[in-house]
């Protein structure tokens, strides 16, 4: 019984075949509350980016970096709190905790690299976890994107304090985001599906002195 149940396992596969339309975490939303286009006028600008590849890292770091350098050519952030992007910038790991860290690539790439990093890490001790169809990315943008953020966030977010290539896991409004900046101009919310409806009203309603628009 239990080999039966392991064959199965090892050979379970997340990426169906079937053709199953899908929808964005937002898709509704923008039906129900409008997406503002942006203009001249607007010091703020949102943009979601969704069906990108998730996958959250567990495990040694020593091990776990290793097995990135040789599938991606990319190294784990030395820094607690910080965010590492490939030469292109379509590919981003950061660090959320002591054995944890996120990886983001672009949508596709992730069933097949599961299995590289899978096949690098051997019989090491680790965990990796699919977790792209519970999160979407929205990006912030714009020269009052950071006062927006600090009428938003419970985190500091003076360029002093969240300077470029920063991460934090933070509480927004009455919701929790993972909150990136991988740029001077630009902002990144990593936000739970079932929190984005909730975070592009509020982002909508607080950015609403500031002209905001949703780009799409």
């Amino acid at each position: 019984m239990s080999n039966t149940v392991d064959d199965k396992i090892k050979t379970f596969d997340t990426r169906t075949d079937a053709n199953v339309p899908i929808e964005s975490p937002l898709a509704y939303t923008y039906r129900r509350s409008g997406a503002p286009a942006p203009d001249k006028n607007s010091k703020a600008v949102l943009h979601e980016r969704p069906f990108l590849g998730h996958l959250t890292l567990r495990g040694g770091a020593i091990v776990l970096d290793e097995a990135l350098r040789s599938v991606l050519d990319m190294s784990l952030p030395a820094e607690p709190q910080s965010l590492l992007f490939d030469a292109s910038g379509e590919r981003s790991v950061q660090w959320i905790s002591p054995d944890e860290w996120l990886l983001i690539v672009p949508g596709g790439e992730e069933f097949e690299l599961e299995n590289r990093l899978r096949e690098a890490l051997g019989d090491a001790h680790f965990a990796i976890t699919n977790v792209g169809g519970g999160q979407t990315v929205v990006d912030l943008e714009g020269e009052a994107a950071s006062e927006l953020l600090m009428k938003s966030v419970i985190y500091d977010v003076h360029p002093q304090h969240f300077p470029v290539g920063k991460g934090v896991t933070t509480v927004f409004a009455k919701a929790s985001v993972i909150l990136r900046r991988p740029s001077e101009t630009r902002w990144e919310l990593v936000v739970r599906r079932s929190f984005a409806d909730y975070v592009y009203r509020w982002l909508l309603d607080a950015g609403a002195e500031y002209g905001i628009g949703v780009q799409r």
